[in-house]
């Protein structure tokens, strides 16, 4: 089965799909968690995408796509995937749809999370993640155990109220797939 989680960062896609993916036996792919893993690894893609967040830009589209076709090309995607917080804009799901056609594939399910902007507001800038790991904690929701905050500092995402609402506003719900593949979540 193939499923795209739709929503602003913070509406609690992650947190959802780490269920979803279970029962259905397929992998996450998130192309938050991605960028920041090569911005934490300071690949060469990484350095690209900290220099749109350094300008406080969204990511274009082309490097985003580029990003999500070369991770369902590995062979974990082949019975199926979920997408998390991608696609974000009508050409990103247009390219999606016409790169799954190519391959056979679809989508199957598309679930939307629809937040309060203050939530979503509180949710990120209440985020840390752990430098050794990745682990993600949420000061107030999920807060790190003690020891690891004995051990090692937390880095908080640098987000500003500004860049949240400039990414709820880019976010499209407008797709090419039916009705029938729709269900809005209000979380």
């Amino acid at each position: 089965m193939n499923v795209i989680l739709l929503g602003a960062p913070g509406t609690g896609k992650g947190t959802q799909a780490q269920t979803i993916c279970r029962a259905l036996g397929v992998p996450q792919v998130s192309t938050g968690d991605i960028i920041r893993s090569a911005i934490r690894e300071q690949t060469a893609l990484g350095l690209e995408f900290m220099s749109y967040a350094n300008a406080g830009a969204l990511v274009p589209d082309d490097l985003v796509n580029r990003l999500v076709r070369d991770r369902l090309a590995r062979c974990d995607c082949a019975r199926g995937f979920l997408l998390d917080g991608y696609p974000r804009t009508l050409a990103q799901a247009e390219w999606l749809d016409a790169a799954l056609a190519e391959r056979g594939r679809a989508i199957d399910r598309v679930l939307s999370f629809d937040v309060d902007e203050a939530a979503i507001l509180e949710r990120i800038t209440g985020r840390r993640s752990d430098p050794e790991t990745g682990r993600t904690y949420h000061v107030r929701f999920d807060p790190p155990p003690a020891e690891i905050l004995d051990d090692h500092e937390l880095f908080a995402e640098r987000v500003s109220t500004a860049m949240v609402s400039k990414v709820i506003a880019a976010v499209e719900y407008t797709t090419p797939w039916p009705n029938s593949c729709w269900m809005t979540v209000a979380s």
